[in-house]
């Protein structure tokens, strides 16, 4: 018998170094974040512009990601920017180079 591993992603997107900051959770980061540069979805990423990707962090439990994402957006704003710059220190766009599209982003379900 087969177990199956599941992903679940908790990420951080923004629009510029220091720029306005946005936590999510996501069982296909690809497709998610395709949703989010292409302005897909109605809400305050879509409203602000948040579609680079700056951070994320991968969980084998759903319960274990809806939880670390609870927290962080608890967290003070400088926390949040700690945590990227410690392991993205130019603010780079993490998918900048993913050749996204909807067929791709929806097959890995």
């Amino acid at each position: 018998m087969y177990k199956t591993v599941h992903q679940y992603y908790v990420y951080i997107l923004s629009n510029k170094k220091n720029g306005t900051l946005y936590i999510g959770v996501s069982n296909n980061l690809e497709r998610r974040i395709f949703e989010h540069k292409n302005k897909l979805i109605e809400g305050f990423s879509k409203k602000y512009g948040l579609t680079k990707l700056m951070y994320f962090e991968i969980f084998q439990h759903i319960d274990e990601a809806i939880a670390r994402e609870k927290r962080l957006k608890k967290w003070k704003r400088q926390w949040k920017i700690n945590l990227i710059e410690e392991n993205n220190p130019n603010w780079n766009d993490l998918a900048s180079d993913w050749s996204i599209n909807m067929d791709s982003a929806t097959s890995a379900e």
